[in-house]
């Protein structure tokens, strides 16, 4: 059986001492816990469940977009509720170790997911010789936890990718996908693409985009001449595709949710930043183009954690669950200079960090973590700035003027991620390990020690 070291016990006893004296609750203006709650998250211990919530992009600019768009600038953000917080570093690594300063999703991903840092664009495999490395859910998966994913994007794209699958490139997403991965083919001996390596992962709750990669059919082994729908269906998964089915799935049996053929589409609307700017606008808190069956992620999350739940309480399991929830198109709005999906895609990651919250508040053994995978572009800068990118100025929820820019790469281009650190914060049983500035990896041994996994 694993124990802490004894500089953790250490650490959590003093962290314990000096919270005791330093918390202090604020006013409504935006407290975040109370003395206890943040005392209860110092004291470490096992954890029975893992809810661990990415921003994909949401850097510290991201979050003070929406929180200023949304509910102010002296308001508070669930993500901003957490007793702790701190920040990790998400350099990538060029094949040889020495650090790449810009991570992509990719290789960020990778590094919580496995505690190995790698280079851009592999997912869960060595820098240097390629070799697939154990994963946080195949670990959860082998101590008898259940596991989940759920994400606004492709379940194929880089951030769900990390979890249950190997392959030398992230865009080898569906078996027609596979050109930069001939030896993780099946035809090569390999385990496939990423849709079929998902499924046979038997990863108990998948729920996001990218029907079109399980539509997809299979070309080699056991299930050639399906598509991965097909061979998920013979794997006992439950499909759906909109609200209405993911409410009738039965609890026990696997779920592959697919609610988009691509990404699902955003929430928000609105004109993108502009060379010159932009008149001021109000963003359109609906989107013609996303359908009314669509579930929210916040919805999908609560689904998700009920069906985990569920399953585990059917096993008589004494373990719970680890979850993944990803916010995964503020990345792509960004890339986009779209800053109105960007703060709805934002607003509706933080009614899934709400959801996590409201569920650990009834079961205070869960550890609820909520960080980003990188940093992005938006800068939130003076009105009369004339910045020479992209930029727009918004009419924000409290009536007053906010100029946002987007300055990675010349107009016309995709904007880029930055290399700076990004926060991290958590509640709950190992919580304390967050304080400070981190490494993205020390996540995976956050997560390890906290189900002591094997």
């Amino acid at each position: 059986m694993h124990r802490p070291s004894r500089r953790h016990l250490t650490v959590a006893t003093a962290l314990v001492a000096a919270t005791a004296a330093a918390v202090v609750v604020t006013t409504a203006a935006g407290a975040s816990d109370t003395q206890q709650q943040a005392q209860n998250a110092v004291k470490g211990g096992k954890a029975k469940n893992v809810i661990l919530l990415i921003g994909d992009g949401m850097g510290d600019s991201e979050i003070t977009l929406a929180r200023d768009y949304t509910v102010g600038a002296g308001g508070r953000l669930n993500m901003d509720k957490f007793p702790m917080t701190g920040a990790y570093t998400t350099y990538a690594v060029h094949a040889d170790g020495t650090p790449d300063y810009v991570t992509d999703s990719a290789a960020s991903g990778s590094g919580w997911a496995t505690g190995t840092k790698t280079v851009n664009g592999r997912i869960s495999k060595t820098p240097g010789t390629d070799k697939a490395v154990p994963t946080i859910l195949e670990l959860a998966q082998k101590n008898g936890y259940a596991t989940g994913s759920v994400t606004t994007t492709e379940l194929t794209d880089a951030t769900p990718a990390v979890l249950a699958s190997h392959v030398s490139d992230r865009s080898c997403q569906g078996p027609a996908d596979v050109a930069k991965c001939t030896s993780d083919t099946i035809a090569a001996g390999g385990p496939g693409s990423i849709a079929e390596q998902s499924v046979n992962h038997k990863v108990d709750v998948l729920l996001g985009g990218g029907k079109q990669r399980f539509d997809q059919k299979v070309t080699d082994g056991k299930y050639k001449g399906l598509t991965v729908t097909e061979q998920a269906q013979k794997l006992g998964y439950q499909v759906v595709t909109d609200s209405s089915g993911l409410n009738s799935v039965k609890a026990g049996k696997p779920v592959l949710g697919l609610f988009a053929s691509g990404n699902v589409p955003v929430e928000w609307t609105g004109k993108a930043a502009a060379a010159g700017g932009t008149d001021p606008q109000r963003c359109v808190t609906s989107n013609p183009n996303r359908p009314a069956t669509t579930p929210s992620l916040a919805d999908s999350a609560t689904k998700a954690i009920q069906l985990l739940e569920a399953k585990q309480k059917q096993r008589k399991s004494e373990q719970g669950f680890f979850l993944q929830i990803e916010g995964g198109s503020i990345d792509k709005q960004d890339h986009a200079a779209d800053p109105c999906g960007q703060i709805g895609e934002t607003a509706a990651f933080d009614r899934a960090v709400k959801a996590a919250r409201a569920y650990a508040a009834k079961h205070p053994d869960t550890l609820v973590v909520t960080t980003a995978d990188h940093g992005h572009t938006s800068q939130i800068v003076p009105l009369e700035a004339t910045p020479p990118g992209l930029s727009s100025t918004l009419v924000t929820n409290e009536g007053q003027q906010l100029k946002v820019n987007y300055s990675t790469n010349t107009p016309g281009q995709s904007q880029e991620h930055t290399g700076t650190q990004v926060r991290i914060a958590a509640q709950g049983p190992q919580a304390y390990r967050v304080l400070g500035v981190t490494n993205q990896t020390d996540l995976f041994t956050t997560v390890r020690e906290a189900l002591r996994l094997r």
